[in-house]
């Protein structure tokens, strides 16, 4: 599918560093249902529900420091999404909370990076 003058500035693809790949891939399929494109060993793609890449893991040597942009994702269920988060290895850091459009809460990867997920309800 070829971008669009709808797509012109609108966030298309983010990317993850990783410390193990492998461990990577399994936590995001575990815990949200995420499939891959493998392009070698250093790089998967992530593929949304659509079939489009919409993202990237790459491994990296070392944890990268914390901060930076924080990756949302949206759940139609928040309690599942924390236990789901749990039972593969991933660490509940904030939440969940309610803020003025539903509730969400922050976890880590098992590589350090902070992600949050959000539900309207």
């Amino acid at each position: 599918m070829s971008p669009s003058r709808a797509d012109h500035h609108r966030l298309n693809y983010v990317e993850l560093s990783v410390t193990d790949l492998a461990d990577a891939e399994a936590f995001y399929r575990s815990a949200f249902g995420w499939e891959f494109n493998a392009y070698g060993p250093q790089y998967a793609g992530i593929v949304g529900a659509d079939g489009e890449e919409v993202g990237g893991l790459l491994q990296v040597p070392e944890r990268k420091p914390a901060g930076g942009p924080l990756v949302l994702l949206y759940s139609v269920d928040l309690d599942a999404s924390v236990d789901a988060v749990r039972a593969v290895g991933g660490t509940v850091v904030n939440g969940p909370y309610d803020f003025p459009g539903g509730r969400r809460f922050h976890f880590t990867d098992p590589s350090g990076n902070e992600l949050g997920v959000w539900s309207s309800a």
